[in-house]
């Protein structure tokens, strides 16, 4: 028998993970909107030091020559964008502390569940291929396919942690009252997680159009940057309709099942707010000129959508077991 107290640190951890994994994703957002990708042209170092310098006078002064020689061009030390990427980089490492202890806590499952701590122990070391792919995003100078493969790669963490802790409470989870969901709503669910993911997919290539754009216009005159987005931008935007509508199919019918307390109809209602405040982000990068501050959250907002929407499909995997337990029940009887 699992300690209670034991199982409980396991998921406070699994949540806490999760937690910086979304605010590394927030952070990482936030270095691709303000140019900061390069403010640490080497890693794990930066600029040759674990703390980077405040200011350019502690720096050689031929460092722009020293990294010229290493293929970083036009490296021009700037604290806001330095400081900027090594917070996410201290962020990042901070994953990597709390996966090991969100593995080493796992390790109470041992005898009841091995999967559970197998599971944890894989997230650990591709955790740990994140922090490899990282360093490999700055050595290639922050190519496009190389940032995109780092956010994907987030987003499996979080479903991996996510099925893990779910997994850990399935008892619970098979008491969530889904009899009279109808089962075709799982199948639309793993349909509406598709099409986020190929929301997200046109969201990266939009992403690097932006970048692109930025570079050309160095990062000033947001207001005409609109007038060079690509096709995809606007395949993007309309998009965004089939997923609200996708969606608030599935919160109607688990709306119009459940009662008023089930956790599915809270995680549902939280589903359909993240999808507004999303497209809301976007239409705010659309019509006010991509202000920084946008970008990030419209990137959280995306991933976070998938989060709950993963944790609804498992809620209704687990419930739709017992479903099939009582019914067979009822057969034998």
């Amino acid at each position: 028998m699992i300690d209670h107290q034991s199982a409980l640190q396991f998921r406070r951890l699994g949540k806490l993970t999760i937690c910086a994994v979304y605010l590394v994703i927030l952070v990482g957002g936030i270095v691709r909107a303000s140019g900061a990708g390069m403010g640490c042209p080497d890693w794990p170092t930066c600029f040759g030091q674990w703390v980077p310098p405040t200011e350019e006078s502690q720096l050689p002064e031929n460092y722009q020559e020293i990294y010229a020689e290493r293929g970083y061009k036009n490296t021009k030390f700037n604290p806001i964008k330095t400081w900027t990427e090594y917070a996410n980089r201290l962020v990042g490492v901070s994953i990597g502390f709390l996966i090991f202890l969100t593995a080493w806590s796992s390790r109470i499952y041992l005898k009841e569940d091995k999967s559970i701590f197998y599971l944890c122990l894989s997230i650990f070391f591709i955790v740990g291929f994140q922090g490899w792919l990282g360093s490999a995003v700055v050595a290639s100078n922050l190519k496009p396919f190389m940032i995109t493969l780092h956010m994907l790669l987030a987003l499996f963490i979080v479903a991996l942690l996510i099925y893990a802790i779910a997994k850990s409470q399935k008892h619970d989870l098979i008491l969530i009252d889904s009899s009279k969901i109808p089962l075709k709503v799982n199948t639309i669910i793993k349909i509406a997680m598709g099409l986020t993911l190929i929301q997200v997919a046109m969201g990266t290539q939009v992403r690097e159009a932006v970048d692109f754009i930025a570079h050309e216009h160095k990062y000033i005159d947001r207001e005409y940057w609109r007038d060079s987005f690509p096709i995809i931008f606007y395949i993007h935007r309309s998009f965004s309709a089939i997923i609200l509508f996708t969606n608030l199919w599935i919160v109607w019918k688990i709306a119009h099942f459940v009662d008023k307390n089930n956790l599915l109809l809270r995680c549902s209602y939280l589903l359909i707010g993240l999808i507004g405040a999303a497209i809301i982000a976007g239409v705010t990068l659309d019509r006010l000129g991509v202000p920084p501050v946008s970008q990030p959250i419209h990137l959280l907002l995306a991933n976070l959508i998938f989060g709950i929407q993963f944790f609804i499909y498992i809620c209704l995997v687990y419930s739709s077991k017992n479903k099939v337990q009582n019914s067979y029940s009822l057969n034998s009887n």
